[in-house]
């Protein structure tokens, strides 16, 4: 594709564009309305400091206690108390549907837009658009999101230029991908609309839903604590968002131990080395459900701040906070 800077106000013109061209035939052939699609694209801008953004993730480029502050503040955990309180009836029946615990599901409200707070201020139209066509290595996955937006958009009689997400394209109270919406969005309080963006009944269950489909073990952990020696065991594969595949029985060979719970020797764990400034390092084992929340974000460190602000949050509840 030509360069931006060339293609001022013809950003992504299918009539210029044939890989634009190409994936709007493919749209319009299931049956989106081809005169809509071509006006979408021509309204579509290129935005690099979406690639910018790409690029500098904190969840790339901070230590554990960095990121933990961003999200376990006593503001937020207050504000997650509220939302609990205020949807408890959602929550509740989201976990007996799901088995997904309510605190789990504010936390990620909590963490993705501080609880419908801060939805994001990119165009996903010009978001998607610019990844999809510009992006040096995913531009494949994010074609697909984009042709998914504007699936659900113009199938939906929706503007897609009116909504804003993230700058990765993320929607809504949850902050969905397009592909992710199509999978697992629920229409939870009956209207026949799954409208994550201004009803928060939608989003519990559909964030619910989407834990429920990716393997959530109702009545389980998602973490035990444990200790271990003050050098990193070279020959331990730490922090991965891989399934859980190495034994406690084999980090106890290299001095880790649970101090908690009652895992069994052959039990299959995820060891996490969270880094402080000072330089020590927390040792924590992840569980099967703490795969799960690394499903919905592929980082040990944004599920570390899920689980510790669900736990934050029920304490609040527990103490009458």
């Amino acid at each position: 594709m030509a360069s931006a800077a060339a293609q001022g106000e013809e950003d992504f013109d299918p009539a210029t564009h044939p890989e634009v061209k190409a994936m709007l035939e493919s749209l319009s052939r299931q049956g989106v309305s081809e005169q809509e699609l071509d006006a979408a694209m021509r309204a579509a801008r290129y935005r690099p400091q979406v690639l910018e953004a790409m690029n500098h993730a904190a969840e790339r480029r901070l230590r554990w206690d960095e990121y933990r502050d961003i999200f376990i503040q006593p503001e937020r955990i207050r504000q997650g108390v509220a939302f609990l309180d205020a949807n408890r009836e959602a929550l509740e029946r989201a976990e007996r549907r799901y088995g997904v615990p309510p605190e789990v599901v504010v936390a990620i409200l909590g963490v993705e837009t501080q609880y419908g707070r801060h939805k994001g201020t990119h165009r996903v139209l010009d978001s998607l658009s610019t990844l999809a066509f510009h992006h040096p290595t995913r531009s494949g996955f994010f074609r697909g999101e984009l042709a998914a937006f504007l699936e659900i958009t113009l199938g939906q009689g929706v503007d897609p230029q009116t909504l804003y997400g993230s700058y990765a394209g993320a929607m809504g109270y949850p902050q969905f991908i397009p592909t992710s919406y199509q999978a697992y969005a629920v229409d939870f309080d009956g209207d026949g609309l799954k409208d994550l963006w201004n009803d928060p009944v939608d989003a519990i269950g559909s964030i619910a839903n989407y834990f429920s489909e990716h393997g959530w073990q109702r009545h389980r952990p998602v973490l035990v604590e444990a200790s271990g020696p003050e050098a990193l065991p070279p020959d331990v594969k730490f922090n991965r968002t891989a399934p859980p595949d190495t034994t406690v029985e084999a980090l106890k060979r290299v001095g880790i131990e649970p101090t908690a719970g009652n895992l069994q020797p052959q039990d299959k764990v995820v060891p996490l080395a969270l880094d402080f400034a000072d330089g020590h390092v927390r040792y924590v084992l992840g569980l099967d459900n703490f795969h799960v929340i690394t499903r919905y974000n592929h980082s040990h460190l944004y599920a570390m701040a899920v689980a510790t602000l669900a736990q934050r949050i029920q304490t609040a509840m527990d103490d009458g906070v």
